[in-house]
C-alpha cells in the first residue's frame, strides 16, 4: 500500500536542449528539431516529488506547458492514496475533462499532456513504494494491472478477460525473468549513427562505434534522396557486414505509392523495417505498403495518437513492429492496453526513444514486457539514442547493446535541478547566449 501522501502543488516548466545546432535528431520531416520537455513536477507533503515529461522538438512546447498546467491543477490537495487505489479511474478522469475533450479527445496537444502528468504520479507512486517502474508493474497482480488499463474503445480486440488470460499465463516466470534480466540486460538499437544532417564520414565512424560498444542493430534516416539513402546504406551495410540488422525510417514523409517504390531502391541493403513510411494516421496506407514491401517489415508508433489507431494497425496487419512511446500516448495506463493488444496479435513491441528522456522511461516498458508479459526478446529492440542521458539523475545504461534493469524507484524521468535552470526557455542561461548570438 502507498504511503498517504498529499499533492500540495504541480508545476510544469519548458525545458529545451539546442540540439538543432548539431542536427542531432534530423530526419527527413525534422530538419532541425531542439529536443524539448514539457516538464511536470508534482510536490507533496512530504519529501517525494513526482516527475513526469512530454517529448517535442522545440516550438509547441509551450503549448503543451499550459496543457499540462490546466491538468496538474486539478491534482492539487488530492491524496496520492486515493489516486492509486483507482489508477483506472484516475485515468478516465485525466481524459475525461467534458470541455478539454472538444480540443483534445485522447490525442494532439492535450493528450501529450495527459501523458507528461499521468507518469509524473506513476513515478511518485513508484517512488512512495520504493520501487523502479517497471518492478511496480511486475509486482501488481493480473488484477491489479487489468484495472489499470482503458479497453474503451477496445474491447472488440482484447477484453478483460483475455488480458487477464495473458497476464496469468506469465505468472509462474516473473521471478526467474528478472533474474536474466538482471544478468544479460534487454537488446538495443541505435539510431545516433544515421541522423540525416551527419556525413558519411561521421555515419562510418559512429557505426563502428556502435558495433565496438555491442550493438547488432543500426537504424538510419532516409527520405530526402534515393540517391543519398542508397549511398548511406551500402556505406553502413559495409561497415556493419550481412549478419547484424539495417533499420531505415522515413519519418512519415511519403505518399503511400512513393514510400513502395522508394522502398525499391533500398531493398537490396537488407532492411529489417522501414519506419513511418507515411501518415501514422493512415492506417490502410499502411497495410498497403506492408503488402508491397514484404518481407520487409512496417514499423510504426512513435506518432501514433492513442490505442484505437494502434488497434485498427494491428487489425489490418499493417504492422510487424510496434513501436509504442512512452508519452505520445496518454502515460503508463495507456501503453499496457497498447502491450496487451500486440501481445495478443503476436507483434513484438520495440519502443521508439528517439528523443529527451524517451530512453530513461521505455526501458521500463520493456522489462515489463519481457518479465510479466511476453516472455520473449525475440525480433524485440529498444531504440537508443546517445545523447542528453547526462541530465537525469537516474540515467539509462546501455552496456554491450543491451539495456540494464534500473534499480532506483521511480520512473528514471527526474532531471537534475542544475537543468531545470540552466535549460529553461526562454530565460535560462543557454538560451539567453544564444539570443545574444553567443556560444550556449
Amino acid at each position: 500500500m502507498a504511503q498517504i501522501l498529499t499533492i500540495r502543488a504541480v508545476t510544469v516548466q519548458d525545458i529545451r536542449f539546442p540540439t538543432s545546432l548539431n542536427l542531432d535528431g534530423s530526419d527527413a520531416m525534422n530538419r532541425d528539431p531542439d529536443y524539448s520537455a514539457t516538464y511536470v513536477t508534482v510536490y507533496t507533503d512530504s519529501t517525494h516529488t513526482g516527475h513526469g515529461l512530454t517529448f517535442t522538438i522545440g516550438r509547441g512546447n509551450d503549448l503543451c506547458v499550459q496543457a499540462a498546467q490546466t491538468l496538474g491543477q486539478r491534482l492539487v490537495g488530492r491524496t496520492l492514496e486515493s489516486i492509486s487505489a483507482d489508477f483506472g479511474a484516475f485515468w478516465y478522469e485525466m481524459v475525461g475533462d467534458s470541455q478539454l475533450r472538444w480540443v483534445g479527445p485522447e490525442k494532439g496537444v492535450v493528450h501529450l499532456a495527459v501523458a507528461a502528468v499521468v507518469n509524473a504520479i506513476w513515478d511518485l507512486f513508484a517512488k512512495s513504494v520504493h520501487k523502479p517502474l517497471w518492478q511496480v508493474l511486475v509486482d501488481m497482480t493480473p488484477e491489479e494491472l487489468v484495472r489499470c488499463v482503458p479497453f474503451r474503445y477496445i474491447s472488440d480486440v482484447i477484453t478483460p478477460a483475455e488480458a487477464l488470460a495473458l497476464l496469468h499465463a506469465q505468472e509462474p516466470h516473473k521471478a526467474e525473468r528478472t533474474a536474466h534480466m538482471r544478468t544479460v540486460g534487454y537488446p538495443a538499437y541505435t539510431t545516433s549513427a544515421g541522423w540525416l544532417g551527419y556525413s558519411d564520414e561521421k555515419v562510418r565512424s559512429l557505426c563502428e562505434a556502435a558495433i565496438a560498444d555491442g550493438f547488432t542493430h543500426i537504424k538510419m534516416k532516409v527520405g530526402i534522396s534515393r540517391e543519398a539513402d542508397a549511398r548511406r546504406a551500402a556505406l553502413i551495410r559495409a561497415v556493419i557486414g550481412p549478419d547484424r540488422f539495417l533499420m531505415v525510417d522515413a519519418n512519415q514523409v511519403w505518399d503511400v505509392n512513393e514510400a513502395i517504390d522508394w522502398m525499391e531502391s533500398l531493398k537490396p541493403y537488407n532492411p529489417l523495417w522501414i519506419e513511418e513510411p507515411t501518415s501514422p494516421d493512415d492506417v490502410l496506407g499502411h497495410a498497403t505498403i506492408a503488402r508491397a514491401v514484404a518481407p520487409i517489415g512496417v514499423a510504426t508508433g512513435e506518432h501514433v495518437q492513442n490505442r484505437v489507431v494502434f488497434k485498427q494497425l494491428l487489425q489490418a496487419k499493417a504492422i510487424s513492429f510496434c513501436q509504442i512511446d512512452a508519452c505520445r500516448v496518454g502515460g503508463v495506463n495507456e501503453v499496457l492496453a497498447i502491450m496487451l493488444m500486440a501481445a495478443k496479435f503476436g507483434i513484438p513491441v520495440c519502443p521508439h526513444a528517439g528523443g529527451v528522456g524517451l530512453c530513461e522511461y521505455v526501458q521500463h516498458l520493456s522489462f515489463f514486457d519481457y518479465i510479466a508479459l511476453t516472455g520473449s526478446t525475440d525480433r524485440r529492440v529498444i531504440e537508443y539514442v546517445d545523447h542528453l542521458h547526462e541530465h537525469f539523475v537516474d540515467p539509462c545504461i546501455v552496456q554491450q547493446g543491451r539495456y540494464r534493469l534500473p534499480e532506483l524507484p521511480g520512473y528514471s524521468i527526474e532531471m537534475h535541478s542544475a537543468t531545470q535552470s540552466e535549460f529553461a526557455y526562454p530565460l535560462g542561461p543557454v538560451w539567453t547566449r544564444i539570443a545574444a548570438g553567443l556560444q550556449p
